[in-house]
């Protein structure tokens, strides 16, 4: 196939000037505007509206419905939620004819969402029916109500400029028809000629296995991912407002950070353990598995060929190539002096954490002690806590905050890496808690004091990436095996 499935995010697409000329037009005329399928986010901040705020934890229209302390506020904040999605209709078309389907579109659903929450709300007044059992198909129904707005109102920009852009809806709504998500995919785009049409895609699809509920925020880019495998693309595109980098710009600066221009799908893997998504690491499997090689691209400065990440990819020369992070998390201790030779500590361990739904970044264990450092609440992770010292009543079970510093590299094997980073840290006077560097080879962890956080991604990347202190050559060689 000769076409393209492109990705753009929720601060990408908000831009919308931007995003027209630098990614969806970007020059192009006649033919060559085609063959490209486009998968949109929600605008940047409509979908904390809709659930909840993704960082601060704000109640949005479904935390407000599933709550029980103001059956009401929920109908209050869809309101909200209506009117601003209708002021993003006024910022994109101004004073364009446009506009008022933009309006009428977004009223049609909202109200529709609003009719269906209030019935449901109705029902469950009955002892016969229960919320709860409901609560995953509203929050299924909400999140869709986000990119079904940018996708339309995106076509309808297009269509103004003579291109035969189509709306694709992949949400669901008022189909009674329940499909897999592949079964949508391809259901929506069979009647489609990628040659001389434009499939503008909701990034939310409405499934049997339910997006939200397996993917949570990142189903855009499950979705992106599938169409990409499902229609065989020649390549997928990721439009990110920044290039994929060595470090963050803001903490390193800008003159220091290397753009990356090649690396492979195992360092996508381990951003997204660190929580900087290159790509969802389910998205990255779908890709991987079919062969499709996945380019990041700088929204704002298109001419620039992006990242290019592949399967097989793997420099001939060691290196490091990323420095980043978590610059809170919690170190999440058990231990007990009868544990050395007894099974199931580790077993209940995992089973606590998984239950509370708490992020696993990495773990590591001794005779009697077992630590796992995670991304969570502190209230989850007391009640994890609690359940363990319940089960076994003569461990004890330490939480405390630390902060994570990452080197990856699609190979990562350079002679004296480890006592580089060390001594790196140690010459900066940062105290090491803890150091984790797998026999594969593809990242070290370094875990510091959550105040030492921006100082150890600026001394580990001037000191792997950057180069500035003793070489390779000139680091400690590790011993020979006796």
């Amino acid at each position: 196939m000769s076409h393209t499935v492109e990705k753009i995010g929720g601060t990408s697409i908000a831009n919308t000037p931007v995003i027209l000329d630098n990614v969806l037009i970007n020059g192009r005329e006649g033919d060559a505007l085609y063959n490209r399928i486009f998968v949109v986010s929600a605008y940047a901040g409509m979908t904390n509206l809709l659930l909840e705020h993704k960082k601060s934890g704000k109640p949005g229209v479904y935390a407000l419905f599933a709550s029980a302390e103001n059956k009401w506020q929920w109908s209050e904040a869809l309101t909200e939620l209506s009117q601003a999605m209708r002021e993003k209709n006024a910022e994109v078309f101004g004073d364009h004819s446009d506009r008022k389907i933009a309006d009428n579109f977004v009223l049609e659903r909202v109200e529709g969402v609003r009719n269906c929450l209030i019935d449901l709300h109705r029902l469950c007044s009955y002892g016969q029916f229960r919320l709860d059992e409901h609560l995953l198909t509203v929050r299924e129904m909400l999140a869709a109500l986000g990119e079904a707005h940018s996708a339309h109102n995106t076509t309808l920009l297009l269509r103004q400029r003579d291109i035969n852009a189509v709306f694709v809806d992949l949400t669901g709504w008022r189909d009674d028809e329940k499909r897999t998500l592949d079964e949508r995919i391809s259901g929506a785009l069979e009647s489609i000629d990628f040659s001389t049409e434009l499939p503008i895609v909701t990034g939310y699809a409405g499934c049997l296995e339910g997006m939200v509920k397996l993917y949570d925020r990142g189903y855009t880019e499950v979705t992106f991912s599938r169409i990409g495998a499902l229609t065989g693309a020649k390549e997928a595109i990721i439009h990110k407002e920044f290039h994929l980098s060595s470090a963050d710009p803001k903490l390193v600066g800008d003159d220091k950070v290397r753009k990356i221009g090649e690396t492979n799908y195992d360092v996508a893997d381990q951003l997204s353990n660190m929580g900087m998504e290159a790509v969802h690491p389910k998205a990255a499997k779908g890709l991987r598995q079919a062969g499709v090689p996945l380019r990041v691209k700088n929204t704002f400065d298109p001419n620039d060929a992006g990242t290019i990440i592949t399967d097989g990819f793997r420099p001939e020369e060691p290196r490091a190539e990323i420095v980043t992070g978590i610059p809170s998390l919690y170190c999440f201790e058990l231990f007990e002096q009868d544990m050395v030779g007894v099974k199931g500590y580790d077993a209940e361990a995992l089973k606590a954490l998984t239950r509370h739904n708490i992020w696993i970044v990495t773990k590591n264990s001794n005779a009697n002690t077992i630590t796992h450092y995670v991304n969570c609440s502190r209230d989850a992770l007391k009640k994890a806590a609690e359940d363990l010292e319940e089960h076994f009543p003569n461990a004890e079970v330490s939480i405390r905050k630390v902060a994570m510093v990452s080197v990856i590299g699609s190979n990562l094997e350079l002679d004296g890496l480890t006592a580089r980073a060390t001594k790196a840290l140690f010459d900066a006077n940062i105290r090491l808690l803890g150091l984790h560097h797998l026999t594969r080879n593809v990242d070290l962890q370094a875990i510091v004091a959550e105040e030492d956080y921006d100082e150890a991604v600026k001394v580990l990347h001037r000191a792997l990436v950057e180069g500035h202190v003793e070489s390779a050559v000139d680091a400690p060689k590790p011993r020979e095996a006796a």
